[in-house]
């Protein structure tokens, strides 16, 4: 009898076990908080607080502690947007300044689980989109916990200002956002265990600018110790002899210019304008990370070259048609004005002309299409990827996504393999659903997200049993991962444009 009682309560303690729900109630700093349960083995939370909102007087500073609240916050719905020029999807009625929260989906049960975490961070030029686009929920059901941060963007999450620079303890201005990012991820790392999170074990992810305020991260001596690895996808932020990169300096005629079409003459002023009069349609500011001394302490690449950043595990990534969302069409003539209007040396256009022809009008488009893919992406993929190779220790893996679809996020017709941002729709489960109608879509969408929550689990390593096994980066040889029909290693793809590229910056920074 007491053989068959211990029997029962067994059987009864492993379907308790496995019907177990995850954490749906825990507490934070600020209070107790809810979530929700998406099917039964996710718990989502998709608004909390982790600052107080810089408004008023708090706009352009450092970020406050939230203050407590009473009772449970329901994480039920995601924050609005944050301020930004609207567009067909995004109207002002879905925006406000009050934006800075963060997303955790988990399928702990319990806060003992220590699951390795992955934060993302989104795109938008730095200027744009909302960290609710998606939570990840496909990559959370693969053992980890995910979190979506936002941040300042645009004119109030970059802005750079003498007055700005003065009243602040740091004597510095702009960074807004990536200090933003900074603060997050110091506040995952506080909170992340009562969700069942490793805060050991937190991995930073991101797209376009996204991945480029992850190369950004990497560099910042404030970042340090906040995240264990990195995952890139379509963006660096390395650039030689500085250029698209911006400091503190050279920022403030813009800024000058920017007060004067707004009509505003003193931060104090700009304080109680209305964040739509600082941000809105027809408003622009050249937004970005700015070097200055504080949060990035020079260039990018002299950082790297000095081996001077946090030293990570990271995986870089770029697609093979970036430049689908930004030409649909080009002609011979308006070819050759860009090319002409480029302002390179006669060897240097010619050059370019041998390694982007433009015959024809659809040799044009794709031509086009491939120069702004390696000069934004594959260039920059690829310095990262060397330069860590040479003065880093931690590994290097690099990937290419090639696979061409009808499903796109925001690309125009006639492509040729995956545009910018389509990384998203593979690591978000997005032909799930759909697996009959785009087999080989769903195919490099498993293996994707294999990838990358190996790599997180182990902070570094994203092989694993039944998938193709990935080399570390080493130049000359095949260890590019290409994702296309499956999974294989590949030289590096698109090597004479990408060599032409780098000569022609060597080329320049020797002069």
């Amino acid at each position: 009898m007491k053989k068959l009682f211990n029997l029962l309560l067994l059987g009864l303690m492993v379907t308790t076990a496995c019907t177990a729900q995850p954490i749906l109630k825990t507490h934070v700093e600020g209070g107790e908080v809810e979530g929700i349960l998406d099917g039964n083995d996710l718990a989502v939370y998709k608004a909390i607080p982790y600052c107080e909102p810089p408004l008023g007087d708090l706009r352009w500073k450092p970020l406050q502690p939230v203050k407590p609240w009473e009772g449970v916050l329901k994480a039920e719905d995601v924050a609005k947007w944050p301020p930004q020029p609207e567009k067909s999807y995004i109207k002002y009625d879905m925006m406000d300044e009050d934006c800075l929260y963060l997303s955790v989906v988990t399928p702990a049960k319990s806060v003992n689980d220590k699951l390795p975490v992955m934060v993302y961070i989104h795109g938008g030029s730095f200027s744009t989109e909302h960290y609710g686009g998606t939570l990840w929920e496909s990559l959370a059901r693969r053992g980890v916990i995910t979190v979506s941060i936002e941040f300042r963007n645009g004119e109030l999450g970059f802005l750079v200002s003498d007055e700005l620079a003065k009243e602040s303890p740091t004597g510095h201005s702009g960074n807004y956002g990536i200090l933003d990012q900074i603060y997050a991820l110091k506040w995952i790392q506080r909170n992340i265990k009562n969700f069942g999170g490793d805060p050991s074990k937190v991995t930073i992810f991101g797209e376009s600018s996204g991945a480029m305020c992850c190369n950004v991260l990497c560099a910042s001596p404030l970042a340090k110790g906040l995240f264990c690895a990195c995952i890139s996808q379509s963006g660096s932020y390395i650039a030689k002899m500085n250029m698209g990169t911006y400091t503190e300096s050279n920022m403030l005629e813009e800024t000058k210019s920017y007060m004067e079409r707004i009509n505003a003459k003193s931060i104090a002023e700009m304080r109680k304008m209305d964040a739509k009069a600082l941000t809105g349609n027809g408003v622009f500011y050249p937004s970005m990370p700015v070097i200055d001394g504080y949060v990035i302490p020079e260039s990018l690449y002299n950082l790297y070259e000095k081996g001077e950043y946090n030293d990570v595990p990271v995986l870089i990534m770029h697609n093979s048609d970036e430049g689908a969302v930004s030409y649909e069409s080009v002609s011979v003539d308006a070819y050759e004005t860009v090319i002409n209007s480029m302002g390179f040396p006669q060897n240097w256009v010619d050059s370019i002309r041998y390694h982007y022809p433009g015959n024809t009008d659809e040799e044009c488009l794709f031509s086009m299409r491939d120069l702004g893919r390696d000069v934004s992406f594959g260039w920059p993929a690829y310095a990262w990827a060397n330069l860590q190779t040479k003065t880093g220790k931690s590994p290097v893996y690099v990937a290419y996504l090639a696979q061409k679809s009808e499903k796109t996020v925001y690309a125009q017709g006639n492509r040729r393999g995956a545009a910018h941002a389509d990384d998203c729709m593979y690591l978000s489960g997005a032909f799930d659903e759909e697996a009959d109608k785009y087999p080989e879509e769903k195919k490099v969408s498993d293996i994707m997200q294999e990838y990358w929550v190996n790599f997180a689990k182990s902070c570094g390593n994203p092989n694993g049993s039944g998938l193709p096994k990935w080399t570390e980066y080493k130049p000359g040889t095949k260890c590019i991962m290409e994702f296309n029909n499956g999974a294989k290693l590949i030289d590096l793809p698109n090597k004479a444009k990408i060599e032409c590229i780098d000569s022609f910056f060597n080329f320049m920074t020797q002069k």
